[in-house]
């Protein structure tokens, strides 16, 4: 089966092939920035608003559970639509079910921003709340794999984890267009009005931004190793299949990577919001805090990409996990008693040092471990496994570890620790062909003075 070329033969490309990347990379960028602007947005609206809004009940934590368990729905609707599209994409192609997934995710969003609240028409709101994150999930769980993929496949060898993270940073940026969103609608709305109608503002401006996105995809096509593939008539029959009976442990690496770096992003964007709310009676510090980090992501994403490709994804993807084990303890007892002016800081040592460096590699990483008549499937199914295990229940997790600990967040720390060690685990059994590459391009520059890049 065809493995991602371990060699880089690529020759210098025309102007129209070097505007065709470029145009791959703007799709991969605005795509998925637009989706998870989405994806995030009711993350930050289940921290801040919907248990109000959607599931008032006698208990503020059963209010604020109910609302972190409709956020997990979406994530456990991920790996349904990762399954279902990875089958489809392998067989079919990576762009169509893009194209596919960034429309359901925009329909999703909008209607959102339409539900009634649970005043107006009772028990039906929430049932139509956790309809439409279904929706979001399964649109979530196809856009990553099939992303990433069309960008690291367009990629030369030496340069897929530069490609790869122009993927990643479009979290960032849907994170950083999710919060400023919601910081500009609390800064500009009295908090009545702010409850009543102005968190909708976020969620209805989605349509404007698909049909943007919508624009940018269509423009790019499959890259040339799949279109190979899919005009020989060998692509896989039972993509999904083959993943689990011929690479169960290459699955269970791509699920281990995913654990901690996920875990850490949603303590930081979600659980965050509403620790600081509930224990120091600060619901706008944290959002700022979130911004600030999205919008330097912007910029660690991509180095950290580039650096995996110098060094190799292990050794790069080993120090951020140390860095997220140490920052767990270190951000809580912050959160406790430190100053939160200083917030920010701290926030950008957990998101763009220690998780960046975890993250911007990954979707190269992921694409180097399967071959590419699976790769969409595969790919899939082990992202978004890892995030339902890793970020989709870690809010709900943390707030009944608050609990079980005494409301202290030692439980919290410790479990995040722990997802580590097995990320770790899954780092160290991962094979890592930009390592190999990066030691071939050292060997060969020392012997020859031209730029063998």
């Amino acid at each position: 089966m065809t493995q991602l070329s371990v060699t880089d033969s690529t020759p210098q490309s025309p102007p129209r092939l070097l505007a065709g990347k470029k145009r791959v990379l703007a799709s991969a960028f605005a795509g998925t920035t637009i989706e998870w602007y989405d994806f995030y947005l009711y993350g930050t609206a289940a921290a801040l608003i919907f248990d109000v809004q959607f599931f008032p009940s006698g208990s503020e934590l059963g209010s604020r559970l109910a609302a972190f368990a409709t956020l997990a729905v979406g994530f456990f609707a991920r790996p349904l639509g990762g399954i279902i599209a990875g089958h489809l994409g392998d067989r079919l192609g990576r762009k169509a079910l893009l194209v596919v997934s960034l429309l359901s995710m925009g329909t999703a969003s909008t209607l959102i921003g339409l539900v009634p609240n649970f005043a107006t028409i009772g028990w039906w709101a929430a049932v139509s709340l956790v309809v439409l994150r279904i929706v979001q999930g399964l649109s979530a769980g196809a856009e990553w794999g099939g992303s990433a993929l069309l960008s690291v496949e367009h990629a030369p060898a030496r340069r897929r984890g530069l490609f790869g993270s122009f993927t990643q940073i479009g979290s960032a940026a849907g994170m950083l267009l999710a919060t400023s969103a919601f910081f500009l609608v609390q800064k500009l709305l009295p908090s009545d009005q702010f409850e009543s109608f102005g968190w909708r503002i976020p969620f209805l401006a989605s349509a404007v931004l698909v049909a943007l996105a919508l624009w940018i995809r269509l423009g790019v096509s499959d890259a040339p190793e799949f279109q190979e593939l899919k005009d020989s008539g060998e692509v896989a029959q039972s993509p999904l299949r083959e993943v689990i009976t011929a690479y169960p442990r290459v699955l269970l690496v791509t699920i281990g990577l995913r654990l901690a770096q996920n875990s850490v992003f949603y303590l930081i964007t979600v659980y965050m919001l509403s620790y600081l709310s509930e224990n120091r009676g600060d619901s706008t510090s944290g959002v700022t805090a979130v911004m600030i980090a999205s919008a330097i992501g912007l910029f660690t994403g991509p180095v950290w990409g580039w650096a995996s490709d110098r060094l190799g994804r292990r050794l790069v993807t080993i120090g951020g996990l140390i860095g997220i084990a140490v920052f767990g303890w270190v951000f809580f007892a912050f959160l406790d008693a430190g100053p939160l002016s200083f917030l920010p800081i701290v926030v950008i040592l957990g998101m763009n040092l220690a998780h960046d460096a975890v993250y911007g590699p990954q979707a190269a990483w992921f694409a180097e471990q399967f071959p590419i008549e699976v790769r969409y499937s595969g790919v899939n199914m082990g992202y978004q496994l890892g995030t339902v295990i890793g970020g989709g229940i870690m809010p709900m997790v943390a707030a009944l570890l608050y609990v079980a600990g005494g409301h202290s967040p030692w439980l919290i720390c410790g479990y995040l620790t722990l997802l580590c060690v097995l990320s770790l685990i899954a780092a160290a059994a991962a094979k890592d062909p930009a390592r190999r590459l990066a030691r071939s391009a050292a060997g060969t520059i020392t012997t020859n003075t031209g730029d063998t890049r």
